[in-house]
């Protein structure tokens, strides 16, 4: 009886690396376990592990939300066990997606009013993919009604996140991306009737280029189309894919027309985890209207208890991130949204500032509300020796800095650059700690210079995903 209470007692009062259990275990990385552990023990013995991933508020490459406030992760712990797809049995979380797909239309400029044709995805990725599909399924069946061939579909864009090349290879559709060059950095008017034919299912610019962070000229593309339209009777739809811009010039720059203000404009796909400022798992797409939504593209489904449409690649998926959302469209309105978008601006421009005055670098973007997103890149000068940008990406990740260095797109590809993305929870005190390090750097390389092949056979550290 006395060893039982001593062992009792021993248990209570011994913390978790005092339990031989956690010092001596190892997890398993090939075989399922035969028996299980304590909790605290499974817990902390994968924080550990997680301690070799990067600080994600350091993470300057990302364009994904990194920093959420506390209720939002209260409302994800509430709505951890809820299935959105479950519309009968979570019908408030249909109700809120239903909401926030309107709220969206209305920011987009749809004329469709408060019955949007549009859903939540797992990111623009999958919302990309949906709005290729009707621009596909759209094309088919009208040359299906015409009588003419339909097995060789196209689609014409910039450069763009591989989302798009994954669409083409997995729906048999040719991409045509629009090879850049130094005096244009992505599709415009002047080129894209270049690429377009009467297999063009659809034409996508990108409002906020992964690789640059500009916007592409959408309402200059559209002109080119309209005047290509009247010219040989080809009418071309657009897809704006906004991952990032969609949520960032409608609140900074409401003026500058990319959105269903186009009439060529049929569909628009944003993420709600970049500048949604949702937690990562959410997008939307967003058509102008149910008519630019084909039939084909939904099924009713008799599931638990209700008869449902569904138009989402993805079916099960939690619905905390469309709550959270939700709330922040409550929380923020048009006005939060504005001052957290136009804070980080200043913050991109303070750190340009100061990038430029270090003697080394030249300006390659620098955030400017009407061209692009909250972000910054720069050129290493000529004239500068002893390092390249990928040294001092490596360098500044020994500081906890993640920070995207990579070589530009065919065409470009001795152009090397640094860019950093801003996002919700960036100060001008991060921007200033970031920048002290850079100078560190600096620094350290004038007294240790490397030798320096920067070339675009150097090792890139970017991953372009994008996602």
């Amino acid at each position: 009886m006395h060893s039982e209470v001593s062992i009792a007692i021993q248990a209570k009062h011994t913390d978790v690396y005092g339990n031989n259990e956690t010092v001596k275990k190892n997890l398993p990385d090939k075989f399922f376990p035969q028996t299980g552990c304590e909790p605290d023990v499974a817990y902390n013995l994968i924080k550990e592990s997680m301690f070799l991933d990067g600080n994600a508020r350091q993470n300057l490459a990302t364009f994904c939300q990194t920093w959420m406030e506390d209720n939002v992760h209260k409302i994800m712990d509430d709505n951890l066990d809820k299935n959105m797809i479950d519309k009968d049995e979570y019908p408030e979380t249909a109700e809120f997606e239903k909401r926030c797909v309107n709220i969206l239309s209305d920011l987009w400029n749809s004329p469709q009013g408060n019955n949007a044709a549009g859903c939540s995805t797992t990111g623009s990725s999958e919302a990309a993919m949906l709005g290729a599909l009707a621009m596909k399924f759209r094309w088919r069946n009208k040359r299906k009604a015409e009588g003419k061939p339909y097995d060789r579909p196209n689609i014409v864009t910039g450069p763009v996140q591989v989302c798009w090349h994954k669409f083409a290879r997995y729906f048999d559709v040719e991409l045509r991306e629009v090879p850049i060059s130094e005096d244009r950095l992505g599709l415009n008017g002047e080129v894209v009737t270049q690429y377009i034919d009467e297999n063009t299912i659809g034409v996508v610019p990108t409002f906020g280029v992964t690789f640059t962070c500009h916007y592409e000229p959408v309402a200059e593309i559209c002109a080119a189309l309209d005047a290509y339209q009247a010219k040989t009777g080809i009418d071309i739809p657009v897809h704006v894919d906004a991952a990032s811009g969609g949520f960032v010039a409608p609140f900074v720059q409401p003026d500058i027309e990319w959105d269903f203000r186009l009439k060529r404009v049929m569909s628009i796909n944003a993420s709600g985890h970049k500048y949604g400022l949702a937690p990562l798992g959410v997008g939307w797409i967003v058509w102008r209207d149910w008519e630019s939504l084909p039939e084909d593209l939904i099924f009713w489904v008799n599931y638990l208890g209700g008869n449902m449409p569904t138009f989402a690649l993805n079916f099960s998926r939690p619905g905390g991130q469309i709550i959270a959302q939700y709330y922040l469209f409550n929380r923020l309105g048009r006005e939060g949204y504005r001052n957290i978008m136009l804070n980080l601006y200043d913050a991109a421009q303070h750190i340009s500032k100061a990038i430029t005055a270090m003697g080394d670098f030249e300006p390659f973007f620098t955030a400017d509300p009407e061209k692009g997103l909250p972000a910054v890149s720069w050129k290493l000068k000529s004239s500068v020796k002893g390092y390249s940008l990928y040294d001092l990406s490596d360098r500044l990740r020994m500081r906890g800095w993640q920070v995207a260095a990579y070589s530009m797109l065919p065409n470009m590809e001795n152009v090397v650059i640094m860019r950093l993305v801003l996002r919700h929870g960036f100060s001008i005190n991060t921007a200033d700690l970031f920048l002290e390090d850079v100078k560190r750097a600096l620094d350290y390389f004038k007294e240790h210079p490397v030798a320096v092949i920067q070339t675009s056979d150097a090792v890139n550290v970017f991953d372009h995903s994008g996602r």
